[in-house]
C-alpha cells in the first residue's frame, strides 16, 4: 500500500549536494515526490511510495550526503497526492 511523507530535514543540509542526493536516493527508491529547499535553512520533502522504501529513506535522511549535518528529521504523514517522478526546485 502506498503512503506519502511530509519530511523536513534540518542542520547543514543547504550548498552540500543534499537535494540532488534526496533525488537520486528516492529515485533508486522507486519513490515518487518533490524536494526543495526552504528559507529557514532545511530542506523540506514529500515522498510517496511502499512502506519499506520510505522507511528506508527516511533512515538516508538521517545522515544526507557526506558535506551535510542533519541535526533533525521530522517526519508527518499525509494524504497520497498522486506523484509520478521525483522532483528537486
Amino acid at each position: 500500500m502506498k503512503r506519502h511523507y511530509n519530511i523536513t530535514v534540518r542542520g547543514r543540509v543547504q550548498g552540500v549536494g543534499f537535494r540532488y542526493n534526496a533525488r537520486r536516493q528516492a529515485m533508486t527508491l522507486g519513490l515518487d515526490g518533490f524536494v526543495k529547499n526552504m528559507p529557514d535553512g532545511s530542506v523540506y520533502m514529500e515522498v510517496e511510495g511502499n512502506q519499506v522504501d520510505l522507511d528506508e529513506f527516511v533512515y538516508w535522511c538521517h545522515t544526507g550526503p557526506s558535506y551535510s549535518r542533519v541535526l533533525d528529521v521530522i517526519v508527518s504523514i499525509s494524504n497520497l497526492e498522486g506523484f509520478t517522478g521525483f522532483s528537486a526546485y
